[in-house]
């Protein structure tokens, strides 16, 4: 009996039939419609703790999903069905909703969507700061036995504000075995945290030395109340110390922090301000309008993700070269029906092109409406780059910061191999001569114009990325872009990016101090007692802007 059952086991078909299953027999929430009926109904606080609970033992993939979705607020009650779901919102402000549940339908994805529905169909599952605390401790639990190193360092950290003897074995049992240096020094800084905490005054000596190596926030926080705390005074003072090193420590990474988010905020200016140094150093045209091309492009970016939702990823890969072509032709079109007849009239040129962003601005509320609108970030640009505990960089400032260096290097390549980027310089230079060369300088103007503001029109679409897109986004940039091509030097694009860069970091070091209003009163004050000395900027370059 037992060699036909083996024999059955290894044969082809049994080994199909074991496959499937293993298949169907994986975690699936095992709780009965009436554990989570609280979730349904308005419930007290007590029963939701209770379900949360139910769901923590339970320990599926699926009780997990769900607890994660009511966390990151996702998860609703369906009015009209009365079932549990999870919503995500789309571009358009309505709501896909999926099945949560595997056991009635399928994993959450494509194949598990329910449906698009309005917000008033939802009603979302309540939560507090108590719940909230629960369900982290749940599934940090659970992220503890995760395979991804991070995911358990995480995991650890997110344990210290619960740190119970059930914890601290889980905790004790992985320091034994784990491989990961980065989660040993996780479980390292968890285990001194208890000794600080429950040992004796030479163990939490000997804790305090290993905590003063981490840069969490929490770490720092227990230090500064055991400091409080304690009669000893060899304790406090070793407690200091160790404070001490750790706020010096902190002082670098706010630099740090501080160059990084100057270099984000230069790189939306350089966006916006080098098409501006490229027409105003040609064309000697002061555009109001510039702000409205990025705008332009920004709402070039709203209107793709409007129109394909499920291509989110792929969105700005899109709107990147459109945001350029109905920006540039915008441009191509205000320089040849209106800038071409105030040539050599600066003031009319300032007053029409302020009157055609006037009229750019009226024209999207209206076919917008005036309220900002929200564009969704890509996965591949959400989340950060974590450094360390005390520093991290957003993905998304880290893209458009590389994506404003590469623009730059491939105009200033444009500029210098290409007949274009010739024929720009000869009219920067000398108009007349380069005229008498038969070159068409009004076809350069017009051109030049364009690329110009379809330069700005990718701007937008980088901006779109860190702040809501609205009618009034390109009124926020265009004295800031005034300002750096100016102190560049009009023309220059080595200039503006010099200024760029550095009037972006020293805004960001300022703001702290002066607050942001009064930095921009600083940095405006210094460049007009600059420009007082050095009247063509940082970088002076020859042509009819300047000369004239």
């Amino acid at each position: 009996m037992n060699q036909n059952l083996r024999q059955m086991v290894h044969s082809l078909p049994a080994r199909f039939l074991l496959f499937l299953l293993l298949i169907l027999s994986r975690p699936v929430l095992a709780l009965s419609p009436e554990d989570l009926k609280p979730l349904l109904s308005k419930s007290s606080w007590g029963q939701l703790e209770a379900v949360i609970t139910s769901l923590a033992q339970e320990g599926s993939e699926s009780s997990q999903q769900v607890l994660e979705h009511w966390l990151n607020g996702k998860l609703f009650v369906e009015k009209q069905h009365k079932r549990l779901v999870f919503a995500e919102k789309t571009p358009d402000k309505q709501y896909r909703i999926f099945d949560p549940f595997p056991a009635q339908g399928k994993l959450q994805g494509a194949s598990s969507v329910l449906g698009t529905v309005k917000k008033r169909a939802l009603k979302k599952v309540r939560i507090n700061n108590q719940l909230r605390s629960i369900i982290k401790t749940a599934l940090a639990s659970w992220d503890l036995k995760a395979s991804d190193p991070q995911t358990r360092i995480n995991a650890i950290y997110a344990s210290l504000k619960t740190l119970d003897s059930k914890t601290l074995g889980t905790l004790r049992t992985m320091r034994a075995s784990e491989e990961s240096q980065g989660v040993i020094n996780a479980l390292d800084m968890a285990l001194a945290l208890d000794r600080l905490q429950m040992g004796s005054i030479s163990e939490q000596i000997e804790a305090i030395e290993v905590l003063t190596r981490s840069d969490h926030p929490f770490i720092r926080s227990a230090l500064a109340e055991a400091v409080t705390a304690t009669d000893h005074t060899a304790l406090a003072q070793t407690i200091k110390t160790a404070l001490a090193e750790i706020d010096q420590r902190q002082q670098y990474y706010t630099v740090a922090e501080n160059i990084f988010f100057g270099l984000s905020l230069g790189s939306v200016l350089l966006l916006s301000a080098i098409g501006l140094a490229i027409t105003f150093g040609v064309m000697g045209v002061i555009n109001m309008a510039h702000g409205e091309m990025m705008m332009l492009g920004a709402y070039t970016t709203f209107v793709i993700q409007s129109v394909f939702p499920e291509l989110i990823d792929q969105s700005l890969f899109i709107a990147i070269p459109l945001a350029f072509l109905v920006a540039g032709a915008a441009g191509v079109l205000i320089e040849r029906l209106v800038i071409r007849h105030l040539y050599g009239r600066p003031l009319e040129t300032l007053l029409a092109t302020f009157g055609i962003s006037l009229i750019l601005q009226q024209a999207v509320r209206t076919i917008f409406s005036p309220l900002n609108q929200e564009v969704a970030t890509p996965a591949w640009m959400s989340g950060s780059w974590v450094i360390n505990e005390a520093l991290s960089l957003t993905w998304n400032r880290l893209y458009i910061v590389g994506f404003s260096l590469l623009v730059f290097m491939v105009l200033l390549l444009v500029m210098r191999y290409t007949r274009f980027g010739l024929n720009i310089r000869a009219v920067t230079q000398n108009r007349a001569m380069a005229s008498s060369m038969g070159i068409p300088t009004g076809r350069v103007d017009a051109l030049t114009f364009g690329l110009g503001s379809g330069i700005a029109g990718v701007a937008g679409v980088a901006l779109s990325q860190l702040t809501n897109v609205g009618p009034n986004l390109g009124q926020n940039y265009i004295i800031d872009s005034f300002m750096v091509v100016v102190f560049g030097g009009v023309g220059n694009l080595w200039g503006t990016l010099v200024a760029a860069m550095g009037l972006g970091v020293v805004n960001k070091f300022l703001e702290p101090w002066a607050g942001a209003v009064v930095a921009k009163i600083l940095v405006l004050v210094f460049i007009i007692l600059f420009i007082q000395k050095r009247p063509r900027g940082l970088f002076a370059l020859k042509g009819r802007a300047v000369e004239g």
